[in-house]
């Protein structure tokens, strides 16, 4: 199904270099996200009534062109809460109690469009007050594993044992140099191992450097966890964190809030929303 198209264009900060990001979507009725990497490279967006997928390459790319099922993913679901949510974060003016509510609500429209086609259901009859019904329901017995990375992970993870028929929630604590802006890792909850084919959702509200989110995806993978069975799920996101994930962790799908152009020296996404846990925890360190 074609879609109708709505282009502009925003530069982004990518060296000439850089290794190439690829990403889709499979909806007939879809968004497509590409970001070029040039010397002068530039987001192109169209709208579609669904949500929008990203598309990161070196050159050229058709809406249509057939796709590997190893890219990764990126998706931005164009819904008018989600960009709601994100403005109500983007507001320097907002307090504390309102931000971390706006986190949870955008986590809980983030997940429900990541468990679209996802989630394991079983099928059977049930009586109705009126009679026999087909039904299927989401299959209690693979409950999925949620991952918020502390602290403001907590926050955009809040709502999603209320959507989710059945979660697991292991903590893992990362902390950030503010000077080396390597991550280090003070807490994990995490099991020794997996089960087979679990389904994990990684919850990082800022998708910056990308040094955290990779980190924590590398532990999953040492836990028996593919790059196919994990979605992260993410307020803002920036170049070079999806740059080192589509290097990295081919086949991983990203859903996020919006895709910002650039970080500053500090590792902080511009224009971004400021440190989302110290807005959250109403804190200053």
């Amino acid at each position: 199904m074609a879609c109708s198209t709505i282009h502009f264009n925003l530069n982004l900060p990518f060296p000439s270099d850089s290794a190439p990001i690829s990403s889709t979507c499979h909806s007939p009725s879809r968004v497509f996200l590409s970001l070029s990497l040039f010397t002068t490279p530039k987001i192109a967006y169209s709208s579609a009534s669904r949500r929008t997928c990203g598309v990161v390459c070196s050159q050229m790319t058709m809406e249509e062109k057939p796709l590997s099922e190893n890219r990764m993913l990126v998706y931005v679901p164009p819904h008018p809460l989600i960009k709601h949510w994100v403005s109500v974060l983007r507001n320097e003016q907002t307090p504390c109690p309102i931000f971390r509510n706006a986190m949870a609500e955008l986590g809980r429209l983030l997940m429900y469009e990541a468990s679209r086609d996802w989630l394991p259901t079983v099928s059977g009859e049930i009586q109705s007050p009126m009679g026999v019904a087909s039904v299927e329901f989401i299959d209690p017995r693979e409950p999925v594993a949620v991952i918020p990375i502390l602290r403001a992970g907590l926050a955009l993870a809040e709502h999603a044992s209320s959507i989710l028929p059945a979660t697991k929630t292991y903590h893992l604590g990362i902390s950030r140099d503010e000077e080396t802006l390597q991550p280090t890792i003070y807490l994990n909850k995490l099991p020794e191992k997996f089960p087979e084919g679990s389904k994990v959702f990684v919850v990082d509200p800022m998708l910056a450097t990308g040094g955290t989110i990779v980190a924590a995806l590398h532990l999953l993978k040492e836990r028996g966890v593919g790059n196919k069975q994990i979605k992260v799920i993410s307020a803002v996101s920036a170049p070079p964190a999806l740059q080192k994930l589509s290097e990295q962790f081919p086949g991983l799908h990203v859903y996020t809030g919006i895709i910002d152009p650039e970080i500053n020296e500090k590792g902080f996404i511009i224009p971004g929303l400021g440190d989302a846990g110290d807005r959250s925890f109403g804190t200053d360190t």
